[in-house]
């Protein structure tokens, strides 16, 4: 199947670097993404002979993909050459909110609340050969699309069963996967079914070399694959760890425009000046509305530390945007109401004519968070368990003043990042609060000092750098 004149790099993830609107009057208006992957692929230049395939998420990516055929345009991508699947719309909802982010997500996250979850019965199943089917219509994209011998990156849990495919259509090809979530401990892992957790892991197997943002997960997926496969299970794929990085240059440069300027000056005023006439102090929250980020314990540490020391009343103010994401599923939309009723109950019983503890925002703005990283004194970043969190690299690169860092030792960013860190226990919310006290009473000295190693250690690989690093890792 190997094509005759195909790309020699190719990425295949759920979601491309471009997605469609279509207008009122017929025309399709095209915006463009930003992220790791975009940088990396920019990285290597216009000559790679490059090309990206994704899904069709929406109906007018889907038009998109019927005006223009197998390849979209340039024009509209940004100079990359992008191949967009359209999977039939049903097929594609049970494999990405059934499967994808309804089971797999919760299995690596350790979400489920196991009395009653997961209910894995024929529904699992039906959505699960959605699953299988999702992944071989990008392994036989990809397939059709490789030049002889080309390197492919797949990307992410979506696509963890095309790597095996991949490799039965195209033994020639260089197959990596890489993973950006968590990966569950094999105990946790086996609440799936055996057979299920055999063709996951034996899915990724498929690939020369499988990548991972921690050593934590890495072990973790070696683990899996030893209780579930057998011992030697691992021996044809190579493991590699790549700890994603923030770009400090895009951000530096992004976070001293006029609008992030502007954005500033509201905040500023949202958040207000202490009686004594000195500035606020300032906890910075920016994520999604995740079930995985806690939210929700965040809140109620910030209350207790208001409990614990009311002398921080009216001194400090918790600047926490919640982003909507995957609203589409029952359980997030309830869990965004809680963040936003928690917060308002905070308000209630503690603000005052001048003072609002909480200033919440849950409209995203890219702008309104990188104003929020340069005022933030104190970053609170306490998911129950994250891949990275790119956030916690992030804040300490773009914050004027320099910030003390608040971080879960679930974060994978706390591999790197943890010696010059306030570490919490996601769970305990006194010790939180302890934390948050600690972060704003550190002396500015040493907050300065922290800060220069954080975001020395933040940008140790940029998302170009490790793009690169996992296509040369392939090429050895």
């Amino acid at each position: 199947m190997a094509s005759t004149h195909g790309a020699e790099v190719l990425v295949a993830s759920n979601r491309g670097p471009v997605s469609y609107e279509l207008r009122e009057d017929g025309s399709l208006h095209a915006k463009r993404g930003g992220g790791g992957l975009v940088s990396g692929l920019s990285a290597i230049g216009p000559d790679a002979n490059a090309l990206w395939v994704c899904a069709a998420l929406s109906d007018a990516d889907r038009e998109a993909v019927r005006r223009g055929g197998r390849r979209l345009s340039e024009d509209a991508t940004g100079g990359q050459q992008v191949r967009m699947i359209d999977i039939d719309a049903t097929v594609f909802s049970d494999a990405y909110n059934g499967i994808a982010n309804s089971v797999l997500w919760f299995v690596h996250h350790m979400l489920y609340q196991t009395p009653l979850e997961p209910v894995l019965d024929a529904e699992f199943r039906r959505q699960w050969a959605s699953y299988e089917a999702y992944n071989r219509a990008f392994a036989e994209a990809l397939a059709e699309e490789a030049a002889q011998g080309a390197a492919v990156v797949v990307q992410d849990y979506h696509l963890a069963l095309a790597p095996r495919m991949l490799r039965e259509l195209r033994p020639d090809l260089r197959i990596g996967h890489f993973s950006h979530t968590p990966w569950a401990p094999p105990d946790y892992f086996r609440l799936l079914p055996d057979d299920i957790a055999a063709e996951l892991l034996g899915g990724i197997l498929g690939a020369d070399r499988a990548g991972f943002l921690t050593q934590r997960w890495a072990d973790a997926f070696t683990a899996c694959c030893e209780a579930v496969l057998g011992a030697d299970a691992v021996s044809g794929t190579r493991i590699g760890v790549h700890g994603l990085g923030a770009d400090a240059d895009f951000l530096r440069q992004r976070a001293h425009r006029p609008d992030v300027d502007e954005r500033m000056t509201a905040l500023r005023t949202e958040i207000g000046t202490a009686p004594d006439g000195k500035a606020r102090r300032t906890i910075v929250r920016v994520d999604r509305t995740e079930l995985s980020k806690n939210i929700v314990r965040g809140l109620l540490a910030y209350r207790q530390l208001l409990d614990d020391h009311p002398e921080w009343r009216e001194r400090v103010v918790h600047v926490a945007f919640a982003y909507p994401s995957r609203q589409d599923l029952a359980v997030y939309r309830d869990y965004t109401a809680e963040v936003q009723r928690v917060a308002q109950e905070i308000n209630s019983a503690y603000g005052t004519p001048g003072w609002t503890p909480v200033v919440l925002h849950v409209k995203d703005d890219f702008a309104r968070s990188l104003a929020a990283y340069r005022l933030a004194d104190v970053a609170l970043v306490n998911p129950i368990r994250d891949g990275m969190n790119l956030v916690a690299k992030e804040v300490p690169v773009v914050s004027d003043e320099g910030c003390a860092l608040v971080l879960s030792r679930e974060a994978g960013a706390y591999e790197e990042l943890g010696e010059d860190a306030v570490t919490v226990n996601p769970y305990d919310i006194t010790g939180t609060a302890h934390a948050l006290h600690q972060a704003l009473t550190l002396p500015a000295g040493e907050r300065a000092e922290r800060t220069k190693r954080l975001t020395a250690a933040a940008t140790a690989l940029p998302p170009a750098q490790w793009f690169l690093d996992q296509l040369h890792a392939l090429e050895d």
